[in-house]
C-alpha cells in the first residue's frame, strides 16, 4: 500500500518510483478510481500525465458514483495497481459502500494487489475517516451525514494528509491522538507512507501523534 498526502508528479517523484519497484510486473496497468466522477476525468488526466513520466502507459478509468457494468469492474480489479483519489472523503466512503466496492478492494490487498490513495483516498485504507472532520478550519464538509467512520482499516494507524508544520494543526492533531489507540501518521504534500510485508516506511518528512505527544519520523 502506498499513501499519498498530495502535491503534484514532481513533488511525489520518490513516492512513484517506490511504488514501482513494488510492482512485479515492469509495465503495470493502474486503475484510478477518482473520488467523484464529477472533474473525475480531468483528475485521472493528471494522473496519467505524472505515471507516463515513469514509462507506465496502460490505465483503466473507474468511477464508482455513477452506474457502471460488470466488465468494467472485473478489468478493474485485474490491474496490478489501483489508486484511490483525493476529494472529499465522505462522499467518497458513501459510494465505495454503495457500490460494494470496499470488500473488493481489500480482497484485492489480501491477494496482493498494490493499493495506492491521495488524500481522501489514503485515509479510506486505515480504519477510520475521523480524520478527515479535523482541523475544524480545514476539513471535509460531511454533506453526506455519515455518522459510521468505519474505513477499510487495512492498517494500524490513521493518517492526516497535506500536513502543515505549525501550532495551529499541532493543537488540533494532540487532541485527537488522545481519544484513538492507534497512531496518527502526518504528512506535508510530497510526502507518504509505504506499506509493504508488514514494514511501514515513510517517504519524505512526516510526523507522528500519539497520547497527545508529537514526534518526527524518520523518513528516505
Amino acid at each position: 500500500m502506498v499513501f499519498y498526502s498530495g502535491g503534484d508528479g514532481e513533488q511525489n517523484h520518490t513516492l512513484d518510483k517506490e511504488l514501482l519497484r513494488l510492482c512485479q510486473n515492469k509495465s503495470p496497468r493502474i486503475t484510478f478510481i477518482p473520488s467523484c466522477s464529477f472533474d473525475g476525468e480531468s483528475d485521472f488526466q493528471e494522473f496519467v500525465d505524472q505515471y507516463s513520466s515513469h514509462k507506465i502507459y496502460e490505465f483503466l478509468y473507474f468511477p464508482i458514483d455513477v452506474p457502471s457494468d460488470r466488465v468494467l469492474q472485473e478489468e478493474a480489479f485485474k490491474s496490478d495497481v489501483i489508486h484511490l483519489g483525493g476529494g472529499n472523503t465522505f462522499y467518497f466512503l458513501k459510494h465505495l459502500r454503495s457500490s460494494r466496492i470496499l470488500p473488493r478492494l481489500k480482497e484485492f490487498v489480501k491477494r496482493g494487489g498494490i493499493l495506492t490513495g491521495l488524500s481522501a483516498g489514503a485515509i479510506l485504507m486505515t480504519p477510520s475517516v475521523a480524520t478527515a472532520s479535523i482541523p475544524d478550519f480545514d476539513c471535509d464538509e460531511n454533506h453526506e451525514n455519515i455518522t459510521n467512520l468505519k474505513a477499510m482499516g487495512l492498517v494500524k494507524f490513521e493518517f492526516f494528509p497535506h500536513y502543515k508544520n505549525s501550532k495551529r494543526y499541532d493543537i488540533e492533531l494532540k487532541s485527537y491522538s488522545k481519544n484513538i489507540k492507534h497512531p496518527l501518521y502526518a504528512c506535508p504534500d510530497g510526502a507518504g507512507i509505504i506499506v509493504a510485508k508488514g514494514v511501514v516506511k515513510f517517504v519524505g518528512k512526516s510526523f507522528g501523534f500519539y497520547q497527545g505527544q508529537k514526534f518526527k519520523l524518520s523518513f528516505v
